[in-house]
């Protein structure tokens, strides 16, 4: 029961609450962004014709756009791991706080409120 204890102490903290919302605020979208243009390949090769354009030689607008995919991979992986850098901040502030709710409310007894 401790562990939950420390769970919802911290889970009420600013940080915590700011920690949660800067999260969705970048996966959300991030995830959205990356299903579209991870599906988009399959659509547009199967319905259209639009990525049949050669390009160089050979190499059409599917190779491009297949190789894009890797690309946009990396990509979001490394915003995803900077901005995960910058959350850390964020948990250890969530951390203190809730270490410092804790100690006042040994202090003065009155235990934690609902």
């Amino acid at each position: 029961m401790e562990r939950q204890d420390e769970w919802i102490r911290v889970e009420r903290t600013s940080a915590f609450k700011e920690l949660v919302q800067k999260r969705k605020a970048f996966i959300i979208p991030a995830t959205i962004f990356f299903l579209v243009f991870y599906f988009g390949l399959p659509f547009l090769t199967a319905f259209t014709t639009v990525l049949d354009a050669n390009v160089i030689g050979a190499i059409n607008l599917a190779y491009i756009y297949a190789f894009a995919q890797f690309v946009m991979t990396w990509v979001l992986m490394h915003i995803y791991v900077s901005r995960a850098n910058r959350w850390d901040d964020l948990v250890d502030r969530a951390r203190r706080e809730a270490a410092e709710g804790d100690e006042t409310s040994d202090t003065d007894g009155a235990g934690r409120s609902e």
